[in-house]
C-alpha cells in the first residue's frame, strides 16, 4: 500500500518546434473534472487561431481516472504520448495541454509523437513535481470518560484531528496515513470503558 502520490505545483510551460509546427504545453495541478473542462475550454478560446488543441489528464491517487485527446491528429499521435509522459513520470491529479501551430509541413506519425512526447516532457521539466501522503479518514465515537486514552492514542500515532465534538458521547474524526488505518482503526477498537 503506497503512503504518498507524485503530482505538481502550479503550472509548467515547454515549447517545441519542429518543421515550422510550433507545439506550446502548458502542464496543470488540478484534482476534478469540471477543472480540465474549464482549462481545455480556456485554452480552446485563447489559441482559437491553432489548428489542435490536445491534452491528456490523470486523476486521484490510484491513478485510474485518464484520458487522452487527439483532438484531430492522427489516431494516437498526441493524447497517447502526452498519456506517456504523465505515465513515466508517475504524476497524478495533472493536466497537460499541448496547443500545435501548424507550419505547413506534414511532420508524419513518428515525427507528432515526438514532437507531443517533447513539448508534454518540457512542461513537466518546468513545473516542481512534489510528493503528497495518502491519508485515510476515520471518525470513531466514544464516551467522554475514555477522553485520556484515545487522546493517548491520538498523539502516539501522529493523528492530525480533522474535526471533534466533545460531549457525554464524543466524536472524532481523523486523518493518518493509509498504511497505518488499520492499525488505528484497531487500537481504537480494542480500547476498553474500565
Amino acid at each position: 500500500m503506497k503512503d504518498e502520490y507524485l503530482t505538481i505545483e502550479g503550472t509548467g510551460k515547454g515549447e517545441f518546434t519542429d518543421k515550422r509546427s510550433k507545439f506550446l504545453a502548458f502542464a496543470h495541478h488540478v484534482t476534478q473534472l469540471e477543472e480540465i473542462k474549464e482549462l481545455i475550454a480556456s485554452y480552446r478560446k485563447k489559441y482559437y487561431d491553432a489548428r489542435h488543441v490536445c491534452y491528456a489528464y490523470m486523476l486521484g491517487t490510484e491513478r485510474t481516472d485518464f484520458r487522452a485527446n487527439d483532438d484531430g491528429e492522427p489516431s494516437s499521435t498526441a493524447g497517447k504520448p502526452i498519456l506517456g509522459q504523465i505515465n513515466s513520470h508517475q504524476l497524478t491529479d495533472i493536466l497537460i495541454i499541448v496547443v500545435r501551430y501548424y507550419g505547413g509541413v506534414n511532420l508524419g506519425p513518428s515525427g507528432l509523437i515526438n514532437a507531443y512526447k517533447t513539448s508534454a516532457a518540457l512542461a513537466i521539466e518546468n513545473t516542481s513535481v512534489v510528493a503528497n501522503p495518502i491519508e485515510t479518514t476515520i471518525s470513531y465515537t466514544f464516551p467522554y470518560i475514555m477522553m485520556n486514552k484515545v487522546m493517548k492514542i491520538i498523539k502516539d500515532m501522529d493523528v492530525k484531528i480533522l474535526q471533534q465534538d466533545f460531549d457525554n458521547v464524543c466524536t472524532i474524526k481523523m486523518a493518518i496515513i493509509q498504511s497505518r488505518g488499520q492499525e488505528l482503526q484497531d487500537k481504537l477498537d480494542h480500547l476498553s470503558f474500565e
